[in-house]
């Protein structure tokens, strides 16, 4: 009486369903061997015969015939709740580690790095770094622009380019600075808040020595300088 309970008739169309999960390359081993379990107690095998057959535990074929009856086909894809290694860290963990990442800074240190972090919140560098890829966070890297608040950039911006772009002729390009392979990091503002998916953005002030020589050169070749600044860009050149 026991066994006509979880006695399987399968109709067409879940069987057919079950044959191309089987046939499938892309179908999990575990969902291949759940469907054969079906096909095979739908054609009156009894668990042991299925057990032997399949290589499995008769428990395991009384399991799935129950899931089956009472759930349908698309319970055999399913995973049981409970399987799998747990987390050893909890949501609030979780946060309190994206809060100090993205509002606070080590001391004497720029940013957070895996193993900073991991030490002050006592937990390994490896799980950091799991956290911040998982919520796409990049403390080590740096964006940094700057906004001109002068009304004629624009103007001085195409001479400066116009003057690479179209040379005038017989004209040659002097541009001298005091130390060409140092920028000037002279940040306006306080550095801006790291956010998800994006780098640390801060402003900066670099040199202008150098299109500013530029400009200085193109406006002498073309006698708009004033007499008073030429003398001044001979002995700084020279």
């Amino acid at each position: 009486m026991k066994k006509s309970c979880f006695e399987i008739r399968l109709r067409e169309g879940d069987r057919n369903r079950l044959l191309n999960w089987i046939a499938a390359h892309r179908t999990p081993r575990q969902v291949v061997m759940r469907s054969r379990i079906i096909l095979l107690a739908s054609e009156g095998h009894k668990d042991k015969q299925i057990a032997s057959e399949l290589g499995v535990n008769r428990h395991t074929c009384r399991l799935w015939r129950e899931r089956f009856l009472g759930e349908g086909p698309s319970s055999l894809w399913e995973i049981a709740r409970g399987r799998g290694r747990k987390p050893t860290y909890g949501p609030e963990q979780v946060k309190r580690i994206l809060d100090a990442t993205l509002q606070t800074t080590p001391q004497a240190q720029t940013h957070w790095s895996t193993r900073t972090m991991g030490r002050s919140q006592g937990i390994s560098h490896t799980t950091i770094n799991r956290i911040w890829q998982i919520h796409n966070i990049k403390p080590h890297l740096t964006k940094t622009y700057k906004v001109s608040r002068d009304a004629k950039f624009t103007e001085k911006l195409t001479d400066v380019v116009g003057l690479y772009l179209n040379l005038p002729d017989n004209a040659v390009v002097l541009c001298v600075d005091e130390k060409s392979q140092i920028q000037a990091l002279d940040r306006t503002q306080p550095v801006l808040p790291l956010k998800k998916g994006d780098a640390v953005p801060c402003r900066m002030t670099t040199s202008a020595t150098v299109p500013l020589a530029s400009l200085l050169l193109s406006m002498l070749l073309r006698g708009k300088l004033p007499a008073s600044a030429t003398q001044g860009i001979v002995t700084r050149s020279s």
